[in-house]
């Protein structure tokens, strides 16, 4: 059985267009938030040094496939785990779900790099991720 990450959000009337929909890209952005949420409450120290400009989360691709449309006061259930690791490089696969209804599928590649005077430099994924993403793994 796959173990998500799970974080919930309520749609606020600002994430919606004319329409009454929400538009699209906050989907993404629920992505990032997911992320932080989970580095806040499983992986603190390495959310400690993104703060002080130690380590660099770069996100390199992303993804969206959307299904249903959402609409303002809709509670998203955002579920992420991981999909992969390839040297410095994560893979997320996220699931949007309404009523345990699957609304949009995504999928995020971040690289874990470090800040040079010769530009960014990658470097390996902190001790303190690889182990809180073990329990995520798909």
């Amino acid at each position: 059985m796959i173990r998500w990450y799970v974080y919930r959000h309520v749609v606020h009337l600002d994430e919606t267009n004319v329409v009454g929909n929400v538009y699209f890209a906050h989907f993404l952005h629920w992505q990032g938030h997911c992320r932080e949420r989970f580095l806040a409450d499983h992986a603190p120290t390495v959310l400690d040094q993104v703060r002080r400009g130690d380590l660099a989360l770069v996100t390199v691709s992303c993804a969206m496939d959307y299904y249903e449309e959402c609409f303002g006061l809709d509670e998203i259930e955002v579920r992420m785990r991981l999909n992969g690791r390839n040297g410095h490089r994560l893979g997320m696969h996220f699931e949007f779900l309404r009523g345990g209804r699957e609304v949009a599928r995504g999928q995020q590649t971040v690289a874990c790099l470090r800040r040079t005077p010769d530009g960014p430099a990658p470097v390996d994924l902190p001790v303190e991720l690889r182990v809180a993403l073990t329990a995520f793994s798909g």
